[in-house]
């Protein structure tokens, strides 16, 4: 019986559905029990996994490919890149801004945003080639149709009628939302989105698919209820609050996760992740769809 999904993020390509329900599981059980929740057996709790359809086959190198800064292509890979310098130099002085460099052709410019990205306390231990992939992760969810579908399947296929909270992380946000707005059908669950990328104008938000109407995202039809958790150090989340793009039924809640702010382990320990989580165990409509 699975009464929680939890959907990774980017960058998981190397792992599998119980090696990241090992990690995140026991930080699951922190938070719950951090808010004073008992707690849910490790037997009700899946993830929703789909690393492995961003893995790359039949290389012959060590790890992940080698990329370089000429490798990073315009649109939302670049345009990806260049957000996050922005905003890691707005939260950190060690990381100098884009000032005028912005003019630069992409790869020179492409190149300074993962010099200045190095020096960042969030992307601290990341090579420059795994900061592309995660950009080009992102790239390809929205421009592959296909790769998408099979993504959202992941997640569709986890989620059963004794399903009562999705919780996702960075880009498993998008998958979850896009995935519950294409299945009406399906029960009522609460949403704990985590370090959530949906509310970035451009290059997430106006490319989600029902397709935005007059600046607001549509509201999933099976969810009750939605909490959304963000640090405001995290990089990812560029847009902290969700509520002013998916309608005030959002409820946004502030959190600190130190250095690592997108590391989905320090959400899932806050004791608000845990209250929020909670909550959707204890209040699960029967009767599906929103109170």
């Amino acid at each position: 019986m699975t009464r929680i999904v939890l959907v990774h993020g980017i960058a998981q390509e190397v792992l599998g559905p119980e090696t990241l329900l090992s990690e995140w599981y026991p930080a699951l059980s922190d938070g719950l029990t951090l808010s004073g929740h008992p707690g849910v057996p490790r037997e009700e709790v899946s993830m929703a996994f789909y690393g492995d359809l961003f893995r790359h086959r039949g290389h012959r190198g060590l790890g992940t490919p080698e990329l370089d800064a000429a490798d990073v292509e315009d649109g939302i890979e670049r345009d990806l890149l260049l957000r996050w310098w922005e905003q890691a130099a707005r939260l950190e002085p060690a990381v100098s801004g884009p000032g005028d460099r912005t003019r630069l052709r992409t790869p020179l410019l492409v190149q300074r945003a993962l010099d200045a990205l190095s020096h960042s306390a969030f992307f601290a231990g990341l090579s420059e080639r795994l900061m592309i992939g995660a950009a080009r992760q992102v790239r390809r969810y929205f421009t592959e149709p296909a790769l998408r579908e099979r993504i959202q399947e992941r997640l569709a296929a986890a989620v059963t009628d004794r399903t009562e909270v999705i919780v996702a992380h960075s880009l498993g946000s998008v998958v979850a939302y896009e995935a519950l707005c294409a299945r009406p059908q399906w029960p009522g669950v609460s949403l704990v989105t985590l370090g959530s990328p949906l509310g970035v104008r451009n290059l997430v938000f106006d490319r989600l698919r029902p397709q935005p109407a007059q600046g607001r995202g549509s509201w999933p039809a099976p969810v009750r209820q939605w909490v959304n958790v963000a640090d405001r150090g995290d990089v990812v989340a560029l847009a902290k609050e969700l509520g002013p793009r998916f309608g005030e039924r959002v409820r946004d809640l502030p959190i600190h996760n130190g250095a690592r702010a997108h590391d989905v382990r320090p959400y899932l320990t806050a004791a608000p992740t845990g209250r929020a989580i909670g909550d959707g165990l204890a209040r699960r409509d029967p009767g599906g769809g929103t109170p």
